[in-house]
């Protein structure tokens, strides 16, 4: 929260500062999440690709590959060494058993909790500093934030694609 007695600075300024705080909150996040993967044995994308089942619930192989553009062979590789941890397993799909679902198990949530919990109290202490308006527009910029980055990440696949076709004529 900023000082209301002061002068609000420039909306120019104003936006670098939002793109400066952005990025170093994006650096943040992804060395905090290296980390916590070393903390369970998994690199980052393995970590990541686990955190992706635990939010959606379980998918199938080639789902999880396209949400995280992994390749097919690269997604069959995560999660083999999601399974040899016991983070997820794979079950057949019932009503085609050529597809393999991939359920989280849940067993490292006991063993993240301290890391997690922590955090999560930290975060309730930084949440007490604003109110109920700040915390709703908070909540609408994170979630509209998560949506420009993921419409972008789409775009950039889809632009790679390409030129990886007009390469290959």
């Amino acid at each position: 929260m900023s000082d209301l007695s002061s002068p609000l600075p420039q909306r120019t300024e104003l936006i670098n500062a939002l793109y400066q705080a952005g990025r170093e909150l994006s650096t943040t996040a992804v060395l905090f999440h290296s980390v916590v993967a070393e903390q369970v044995g998994l690199n980052v994308t393995e970590w990541k690709c686990l955190d992706i089942l635990e939010l959606r619930g379980p998918l199938m192989a080639g789902e999880l590959a396209e949400l995280t553009g992994l390749t097919t062979g690269a997604i069959t590789g995560v999660i083999d060494r999601l399974e040899q941890g016991g983070f997820v397993r794979r079950e057949r799909d019932p009503h085609d058993r050529r597809k393999v679902i991939v359920q989280p198990t849940g067993e490292y949530k006991q063993s993240m909790a301290q890391v997690f919990n922590s955090l999560m109290q930290r975060y309730a202490e930084l949440f007490e500093a604003y109110n109920e308006q700040e915390l709703v527009f908070i909540l609408d910029y994170l979630t509209r934030s998560t949506a420009v980055m993921a419409a972008e990440m789409i775009r950039l696949r889809r632009a790679a694609k390409l030129a990886e076709r007009s390469q290959s004529r």
